[in-house]
């Protein structure tokens, strides 16, 4: 399908510690003349390994490649082979004062630690401020554990205020002296975002946020560097629609047989024009709504062929609309200007039935706790009701379109329908704060992701606009290409972290 704005597939999420090992003070020093792994491990050749870069491209510095390897190995456990990097590169990984500090942070000398973090060299004096400040925090609460209040109120006064470094958190460590007790403390430790039992390990990762990366190699680099080459890769993978993880060993490439494009079966169940189809939240199940007033529900088996498991009956109207609880062991049913039929999936029998005395519904949706349902109704009221058909709450929307579509965002607080032709509302829920996106034409229907931040429209001039409806809300992006005249024509997200966009068209194609 071609895009106005931007041929690609919209991106609609962000690609988004330990120390080396709680022994580390065993691993300061590595002047061992023993090699480790034998004397027939390889060297470098005399020519080898002295190129300040490496690298085809030369951007790559070796003692920093060296020292996230090395830093890497620690992490892993392979303290041996870490120690063998750095004798044989020439390349260490910490400095002999950095390891000390970090030693004496293990053992809890704080008064030597924070006298050698002093010598390391910084130049920032906010930066020592900073990382003094965590260590006699450290102090401070390891006194306090150990009854020694008379030790931390010192500490307080004569070492952590003196820095004049956070004042909001000097004053709760005050707190804490004057209301102590062990709850008090846990909670100390708690907001620090550690456990006592193994705090000063904590200590070193807090520490590594705060000093240089040259000073101490931040925890996980050469992890998060190959996400991001990896995750660069497969965003510019135009066809990317893969479960399975990228490899290290080779570039990704997907090609065009990721996209499903042919055939695989076709259900013949219905009597009549199938009106919505919808998978269940874990694929296991697909619902289809029929003009022949049932449902039918297909269960999808190991080898993808779908087999039908019941037929649902019991409708005076064709069914419209399905919708599918949180735990995909319930499914609703949406007649036209009827009732709302709530199913068990398993059984395939009905379990309750939803109607107003004198009003039609045409729409629903479940709430994510799967607690409560929502409808639409034919005088333009929306109804919360609990499972047992109990009227929670309702409320006028001005409803003035005869397109049903309806949807609940994943945090409940969203509610999104039809106002107008061209108009959809936005309500939030909690605030009754109702926001409206615009359209020039009228929209035929609406499909929001799972993540509910994006909204398709799809609209009767034969396209399809993506609004951002979480920032916003925000037209990103443009599509057309697929052909609209006497039906409703649908689109919804799939592929790959929702990352595509599938479109049916009246001349018998998927877009």
């Amino acid at each position: 399908m071609g895009g106005f704005e931007d041929d690609e597939p919209p991106a609609k999420r962000a690609r988004a510690s330990s120390v080396e090992s709680a022994s580390l003070p065993d691993c300061f020093s590595f002047s061992k003349s023993a090699h480790p792994l034998g004397s027939t491990m390889a060297r470098p050749l005399p020519s080898q390994g002295k190129e300040v870069m490496v690298g085809s491209k030369g951007v790559i510095k070796r003692e920093e490649f060296v020292r996230i390897i090395t830093k890497a190995l620690y992490s892993l456990g392979y303290e041996k082979t870490g120690a063998v990097l750095e004798e044989e590169s020439g390349i260490t990984l910490h400095s002999p004062m950095v390891n000390l500090f970090r030693k004496q942070v293990i053992d809890g000398h704080w008064d030597n630690a924070v006298a050698t973090l002093n010598k390391i060299g910084l130049v920032d004096e906010n930066v020592v401020k900073s990382a003094a400040f965590l260590i006699l925090e450290q102090k401070f609460f390891e006194l306090l554990r150990n009854d020694n209040a008379m030790g931390a109120m010192k500490t307080l006064r004569s070492e952590i205020t003196p820095l004049g470094v956070n004042r909001k958190r000097v004053h709760e460590l005050s707190s804490y002296i004057i209301s102590y007790s062990p709850q008090q403390l846990f909670l100390g430790f708690s907001k620090l975002g550690i456990d006592s039992s193994n705090s000063r390990l904590k200590l070193l990762e807090e520490l590594q946020k705060v000093l240089p990366p040259t000073v101490m190699v931040p925890e996980r680099r050469l992890e998060n560097l190959v996400e991001q080459a990896l995750t660069v890769q497969r965003d510019a993978c135009y066809f990317h629609n893969s479960i399975d993880g990228l490899s290290l060993y080779i570039d990704h490439h997907c090609g065009k047989d990721q996209i499903p494009s042919r055939t695989l079966q076709v259900l013949r169940a219905h009597q009549d024009e199938v009106w919505f189809l919808q998978f269940s939240n874990n694929g296991k199940y697909l619902a289809s709504a029929s003009n022949d007033k049932t449902t039918i529900i297909w269960e999808v088996e190991e080898d993808g062929e779908l087999l039908l498991k019941h037929t649902l009956s019991g409708h005076g109207n064709p069914v419209m609309m399905v919708a599918w609880s949180p735990d995909d062991r319930q499914l609703l049913t949406c007649g036209v200007e009827e009732v709302i039929r709530r199913w068990d999936v398993e059984s395939g029998k009905c379990i309750h039935i939803y109607e107003k005395p004198g009003l039609g519904i045409i729409s629903c949706a479940w709430f994510p706790d799967g607690k409560q349902i929502l409808s639409g109704l034919t005088d333009q009221n929306f109804c919360i009701w609990d499972l047992d058909g109990k009227e929670v709450d309702s409320w006028k929307a001005q409803r003035q379109s005869k397109t049903f579509d309806f949807a609940v965002a994943k945090d409940g607080k969203l509610i999104i329908s039809m106002h107008r032709d061209s108009t959809i509302l936005l309500l939030d829920r909690e605030t009754k704060q109702e926001t409206l996106i615009e359209e020039d034409s009228t929209i035929t229907s609406f499909s929001l992701s799972e993540d509910g931040d994006f909204l398709l429209v799809n609209l009767i001039t034969e396209e399809i606009h993506l609004w951002n409806v979480r920032n916003g809300p925000i037209r990103v992006n443009r599509y057309s290409g697929h052909k609209r005249n006497r039906f409703v024509i649908r689109s919804c997200f799939g592929g790959s972290e929702q990352a595509f966009i599938a479109s049916g068209s009246e001349d018998s194609q998927v877009f």
